[in-house]
C-alpha cells in the first residue's frame, strides 16, 4: 500500500527496489482501457484486487486482497451490481461462492496461476494418494474444483498447519514452498507442475527480479523513490481505506 504511506508517514520516502518488477495482473489492466470498460457499466460498484496500479485503485470504490475478496463482495448489497478487476479467476471464484449473477469480470489473470496443468495435477495426485491439494483462488476454475483447500497464501499456510495430512500438492507460486518447509519441517510439500515443464512457469518472473542486492542498494541510495500525483493518490487512498474498514 505504498500509495498511502506518505499520508501516514509524511516525512518518509516510499522506495521501490526494482521499478520494472511489475505484475501480470497490473500490466493487463491499463488505466485508460479500464476507464472505457467502466463506462460500459454505469452504476456498478468497482472492486479491484490490490495487484493493480495506483491509477486503477483511483478508479475503484473498494480494494480487496485474496484473503478478504469474499468479505468485501459480501459487504455490498446483493442487488448492487459489481465490476470486479483485474483477476477473472479470483472474481469467478468469489462469484461461485456468493452465487451473485450481477458481477462483471475484467478479463485479466496472473501468469503463474494460469499455467498449472489439470492433467499433470491429477497424475501427481495419483502418485501421492495421501496428499491434499491446496490452491490459490487465482487458479483456473478446473484447478480449484479439484482442490481440497482453496485460499490466499496466508490461508494456505495456516491450513497446512491445521491439517492432519503429511503431504501437500501446492498449486500457487513456488516461492511459498520455502516458508511451508520452514514452518512445518515434518511435512512434505510438492509443487504442482505447469503445462510446460521447461519454462519454470510456476515461478513469478517479476518477484524473482527483486533480489537482496537490489533491496540493499535501494536502502543505501534511498532510491528509486515512488512519486504519485496527489489527486490520484487521494482517490486511490479512499478505495484502500474502505477495504480496511470492511476488514
Amino acid at each position: 500500500m505504498a500509495e498511502t504511506a506518505k499520508v501516514l508517514c509524511p516525512d518518509k520516502k516510499v522506495l521501490i527496489p526494482v521499478p520494472e518488477a511489475s505484475c501480470s495482473l497490473a500490466d493487463g489492466c491499463e488505466a485508460e482501457a479500464f476507464r472505457r470498460f467502466r463506462a460500459r457499466y454505469p452504476g456498478h460498484t468497482v472492486v479491484s484486487y490490490v495487484n493493480t496500479s495506483v491509477e486503477i485503485k483511483a478508479q475503484t470504490d473498494v480494494c480487496c486482497t485474496s484473503s478478504n475478496a469474499l468479505k468485501v463482495v459480501e459487504s455490498i448489497p446483493a442487488e448492487q451490481p459489481i465490476l470486479f478487476a483485474p483477476d477473472r479467476n479470483l472474481g469467478a471464484y468469489v462469484q461461485k461462492l456468493t452465487g451473485r449473477t450481477n458481477m462483471v469480470l475484467w478479463d485479466g489473470a496472473c501468469h503463474v496461476h494460469e499455467e498449472f496443468s489439470l492433467e499433470k495435477l491429477l497424475a501427481l495426485r495419483e502418485e501421492h494418494p495421501g496428499a491434499e491439494v491446496v490452491a490459490h483462488p487465482e487458479c483456473r476454475a478446473y484447478i480449484t474444483a479439484v482442490a481440497d483447500f482453496v485460499g490466499s497464501t496466508a490461508a494456505i499456510l495456516d491450513y497446512c498447519g491445521r491439517s492432519d495430512a503429511q503431504e501437500f500438492i501446492v498449486v500457487t507460486e513456488a516461492g511459498i514452498l520455502a516458508e511451508m518447509q520452514r514452518r512445518y519441517p515434518r511435512k512434505r510439500f510438492i509443487p504442482a507442475p505447469p503445462d510446460d515443464d521447461t519454462c519454470g512457469c510456476n515461478n513469478c518472473v517479476y518477484m524473482k527480479m527483486v533480489t537482496l542486492e537490489r533491496i540493499a542498494a535501494c536502502l543505501e541510495n534511498e532510491s528509486p523513490e515512488v512519486v504519485i500525483d496527489e489527486q490520484v493518490r487521494r482517490a486511490a487512498e479512499r478505495s484502500i481505506r474502505r477495504m480496511i474498514e470492511i476488514g
